[in-house]
């Protein structure tokens, strides 16, 4: 993977060809993702690494989920996507990282995540108002605490949970070492 390919590079390059493409003002944008236009602004220059939580409110806006954001648009489908082709990302507030797993197809299509978290940390996700995909999540190595919505799972390795992004998600690693699991999204057009 060369470093325009990677997603540090492609974020900032895709959020605002997407805009564009949508016909979105920064304003606009940032009203829909309740993120200051500031931050998209310095986000699309380069400026600024969005969190997790900051580019999946802003994909959401648009209709596009994080991988989206992360992949060249317009990837040729193919049939295998080799360990070095897999884009990697990481955030920058809590060191989560996402390893899209999945060779590019059509978004209707299932989607394997391979994601790392770090001991000590949560991400939490708003619902989604226009991605709808039914997950499951496989832990792998380490502990997890899941909530969708009101309910709490509290994984072990092997343990597999089904959550939708109709509801809020929140991931937290309250163990000594890194929780490593996989997220299996079938997107829901």
């Amino acid at each position: 993977m060369s470093p325009h390919t990677s997603p540090e590079h492609l974020i900032p390059h895709r959020v605002r060809e997407e805009r564009m493409r949508r016909g979105l003002t920064l304003d606009q944008l940032a009203a829909q993702a309740g993120v200051s236009r500031a931050m998209i602004s310095k986000i699309e220059r380069g400026e600024s690494s969005p969190t997790a939580v900051l580019l999946s409110r802003i994909g959401d806006a648009m209709g596009l989920s994080m991988s989206a954001l992360m992949r060249e648009p317009r990837s040729a489908p193919t049939a295998i996507q080799r360990v070095q082709e897999q884009q990697q990302w990481t955030d920058p507030a809590t060191g989560y990282t996402r390893r899209l797993l999945s060779p590019p197809r059509d978004a209707a299509e299932v989607e394997i995540v391979a994601v790392e978290l770090p001991p000590g940390q949560t991400v939490s996700f708003a619902a989604s108002a226009t991605l709808h995909s039914d997950d499951q999540i496989l832990l792998l190595e380490g502990q997890l605490t899941l909530t969708s919505g009101a309910t709490v799972y509290e994984l072990q390795p092997g343990d597999c949970a089904r959550v939708s992004t109709h509801e809020e998600q929140s991931f937290g690693n309250s163990g000594a070492a890194a929780a490593r699991y996989l997220v299996i999204k079938r997107h829901f057009r």
